[in-house]
């Protein structure tokens, strides 16, 4: 397998988060993984308890790769657009994560794209408004909501039932992930199987 960073561990203390992510993250993908649009990649620790039960195997924090593992805040369920404070960074959520290969592979669970993806439980990627610090322990609260938007949800499952309708509710949103702007074009890297996308309560960092 080409190398990727997609194995995140939990750290201890204080970690610093950026506009393009947490210190010490590194993406391998630069085409589709990172940038400031997807500088963190947060997952619900209850939809990690749920996968627990499905794939009957303990799922540790940051397994999914997500950077930010976070309990107690709707993360799936979230407004694209709406923010965050994360410890004392403030972010903003942009986009669901679409599975990817590496993902698969990383998993190890057959049919395990089409399984992530039929779940409709994607976690959020986020863009970052003010750089701060994020550690295990810190607090997660939403900030504001967007009056009009579309879930985190609602993406995944309106790009997987290539839903032009939904994209463009999105792409209307501000701050949403400007890589959904060219959707039809994003519809044929998928087919292609060319797509790929990708450190609260606990920061992880690869």
């Amino acid at each position: 397998m080409k190398y990727t960073a997609i194995d995140k561990r939990p750290v201890t203390g204080q970690v610093r988060v950026g506009l393009l992510g947490l210190d010490g993250d590194e993406q391998a993908d630069l085409d589709d993984h990172g940038g400031p649009e997807q500088a963190v990649y947060a997952y619900a620790r209850e939809d990690l308890d749920w996968w627990e039960g499905q794939l009957g195997r303990e799922l540790r924090d940051g397994v999914f790769g997500e950077n930010v593992t976070i309990e107690g805040l709707e993360v799936t369920g979230a407004l694209i657009g709406e923010t965050w404070r994360l410890g004392s960074a403030v972010v903003q959520v942009t986009s669901p994560r679409i599975p990817c290969s590496v993902f698969r592979g990383w998993m190890d669970e057959k049919g395990w794209v089409k399984r992530f993806a039929a779940a409709a439980r994607p976690g959020a990627y986020l863009r970052v408004l003010r750089p701060g610090t994020v550690g295990a322990g810190s607090e997660a609260e939403r900030l504001s909501r967007p009056e009009r938007s579309v879930t985190v949800r609602a993406v995944l499952r309106g790009y997987y039932d290539r839903d032009a309708e939904v994209i463009a509710a999105m792409v209307a949103v501000p701050g949403h992930n400007r890589r959904f702007d060219t959707f039809p074009s994003i519809l044929s890297a998928a087919e292609a199987g060319a797509i790929g996308v990708s450190s609260a309560s606990h920061a992880s960092r690869g």
